[in-house]
Parts: structure tokens; C-alpha cells; sequence
């Protein structure tokens, strides 16, 4: 069993292609992508984390087109960590776990990892070298050494795991509030 941690997919969304600069013709275009991307990294056992923005636009209210979504994703379990587009009929989908946080024991002798859809500026076992992993800014940050967008516009449309995420952190630069925030801390 892996962890896959993927943000801000926007299926059905229209204008997202525009505002993010995305290579789709249509939304139906980009929701096809974004499903043979997942089926072709997750796993039948694996868990599938998307941290935040499952849906939005005109079609992320229709309870059926969202359960047609939802039904069609990989993996054995599949967790929501609530983004700010994502309404009433996306929280009532049978997601294995839901809320606004949550902590993910992902790799051995390795702190667990903060998930958040909002970029965050410290949380638990930070002081530590747990990462934070977080979407909602799209393509315009990829975050620091110790805070990771796992959005699907930085990360090529696909989920990742911890080993990519970890590697990518290592070249980020030091967030440059971080001694504000954590003054005790080594650094990250």
C-alpha cells in the first residue's frame, strides 16, 4: 500500500484551464487527463489523498455527474482534506476520511505529514522536519523546504508520493519566516 497526495484537480471547471494555463481543450478533456493520470499511478491498494478543490465550476453541484467522478478514481481508499471549492455535494461523497487537516504516517522514521489545502507557516512536529503539503495556490508557488504544494499544476496533472515530495523540498528554498515562527528550531 502507497499514500498519493494530489490538490486543487477542479474537475469540471472550465476556466481553470484559462486562469491556470492548463493543456486542455475542455473540461472534459481535463477530467479525462486527470483521471488516466491517477489510474496510472495509484494502485488497487493504495490510499489517495486530495488535498483540497475536488470539483468546481457549473457541474460541482450535480450530485450524480460528482458520484460519476468520485466513482471513477483509483485506489483503495480515497481521503479529502477540504479545500475552499469544495461545497456540500463534494463533502457528501463517500470519502474514506474528510476534515479540514490531517496527519498521514507515510514513511518510516519519518515525522507524519501535516496535510492542509492552505499553505501553512508552522504545525505539529514542524520543529521536527515533518513536511506540510498543501495546494490552493496553484502554479504561482511550489512552496518551501519544509511546506510542498502537491497541486496538480506543479506536479505535471499527476499525484505523487512522499519520495518526489521530499526530494522536491530538499531544493526549495528556506521559508524566510520560519526563524519568526520557529526560532528554536534548526531550520527547514
Amino acid at each position: 500500500m502507497a499514500h498519493w497526495y494530489t490538490a486543487d484537480l477542479h474537475f469540471g471547471h472550465e476556466a481553470i484551464i484559462r486562469f491556470c494555463k492548463r493543456p486542455f481543450r475542455s473540461a472534459s478533456h481535463m477530467d479525462g487527463a486527470l483521471l488516466e493520470n491517477l489510474w496510472s499511478k495509484v494502485g488497487p491498494e493504495d490510499d489517495l489523498w486530495i488535498v483540497g478543490d475536488f470539483a468546481w465550476g457549473k457541474r460541482s453541484d450535480d450530485e450524480a455527474w460528482l458520484h460519476g467522478i468520485f466513482q471513477q478514481l483509483p485506489g483503495a481508499r480515497r481521503h479529502l482534506v477540504i479545500g475552499n471549492h469544495d461545497g456540500a455535494a463534494t463533502r457528501a461523497l463517500p470519502w474514506d476520511s474528510i476534515g479540514h487537516l490531517a496527519q498521514v504516517e507515510d514513511a518510516p522514521k519519518e515525522p507524519p505529514l501535516t496535510l492542509c489545502h492552505y499553505p501553512m507557516i508552522t504545525w505539529e512536529h514542524a520543529r521536527r522536519g515533518a513536511l506540510q503539503l498543501f495546494g490552493h495556490v496553484h502554479e504561482n508557488w511550489t512552496g518551501t523546504r519544509n511546506s510542498v504544494n502537491v497541486g496538480a499544476d506543479v506536479w505535471d496533472y499527476c499525484p505523487v508520493q512522499f519520495k518526489a515530495i521530499s526530494r522536491r523540498a530538499r531544493n526549495l528554498p528556506v521559508n524566510s519566516h520560519w526563524k519568526d515562527a520557529e526560532p528554536r528550531s534548526a531550520g527547514a
